[in-house]
């Protein structure tokens, strides 16, 4: 099953290239007083929403998904948890590129030595947002990654049984400021974790470790690998954030990019793809000084329509 958040909070049911309105399938979850549960209410209950979704899905009215504004499909992640230097080839990458190790001796360590490393929730938006560049005098980067759902409590999880605490999977965008400060700092900035286009849930991919992934921008390709290339697994990434912290529901882990990171600036659209989920294209701009408008939603609150493209497939390089 495929689910999306789109518009102003509105549920999708993604139905090949239309979105069926599924928004009464909200109605099934509990209702709670202050203080509010710590994690992500639709996330922790998405067995009996999809359930529910499906026997109102036939019924729906259909969109089509080029006319919707899509959001994350995470709309509360508790926290934002991500994998750096997790491809080999990107290891090395970092290594030899002064531009991107800023002459931090941190920046270059192994995952297993690194860690993983957590960004903040107000980072978090979808592709329909956009990405707006907040420090332009800087070099900012792209990143794709496969983003792995939290679906159930999780503490102390071993690999064997990790993929038994996922409730889905979506495609990630890591936007990256380089400098020598902390990763935390540099990739929390408003807009810089997009999750879309919409979330995939984990039946359907019982193997997150053999996915194709890429990302072109402005039809350049940038990046291509696969996950099978991950030095730390899902299962691996789920073990050792579990033994540090509790995992909740709507928590995200981005599993880490593979080579080919580099800059991007405002007027870049970014296709990103992950095998079997989908792709997300998504804009870039300039942040807004304008009084009184939004930097997320665009000059004066306009919305920023963005496409996606509904194949589950990497679309071949020109």
């Amino acid at each position: 099953m495929r689910l999306c958040r789109f518009d102003e909070g509105r549920l999708g049911l993604v139905d090949g290239a239309e979105v069926r309105d599924v928004t009464a399938a909200l109605d099934v979850l509990p209702s709670y007083r202050y203080p509010f549960p710590p994690y992500d209410v639709l996330i922790a209950h998405l067995p009996q929403v999809a359930a529910r979704a499906r026997s109102l899905a036939g019924a729906a009215p259909a969109l089509p998904l080029t006319g919707v504004r899509l959001l994350s499909p995470v709309a509360n992640a508790g926290k934002i948890i991500a994998a750096p230097v997790n491809y080999r080839e990107h290891l090395d990458e970092v290594k030899s590129d002064a531009q991107i190790h800023a002459n931090n001796p941190a920046h270059t360590l192994t995952i297993q030595k690194a860690g993983v490393f957590l960004k903040a929730s107000s980072s978090l938006v979808g592709p329909g947002q956009g990405v707006v560049i907040r420090k332009p005098e800087r070099r900012t980067d792209h990143e794709v990654e496969l983003a792995a759902v939290i679906g159930r409590t999780a503490s102390h999880v071993p690999a064997a049984q990790a993929l038994e605490y996922v409730a889905g999977y979506t495609v990630g965008l890591d936007i990256s400021i380089r400098g020598s400060e902390d990763r935390s700092l540099r990739k929390s900035a408003d807009t810089y974790t997009v999750l879309g286009p919409w979330l995939v849930t984990a039946d359907e991919i019982p193997n997150p470790g053999t996915l194709d992934l890429q990302i072109t921008v402005n039809g350049e390709l940038r990046q291509k690998s696969n996950t099978r290339y991950m030095i730390l697994g899902v299962p691996e990434l789920i073990e050792m954030a579990s033994s540090f912290y509790t995992l909740h529901p709507g928590d995200v882990i981005l599993t880490g990019t593979p080579e080919g990171v580099s800059p991007i600036e405002p007027g870049d659209r970014i296709v990103a793809t992950v095998e079997r989920i989908g792709t997300m294209e998504v804009g870039v701009r300039a942040a807004v000084t304008v009084s009184g408008s939004d930097p997320v939603r665009g000059e004066h609150g306009k919305r920023n329509r963005d496409c996606c493209v509904d194949d589950g497939t990497v679309p071949r390089a020109a």
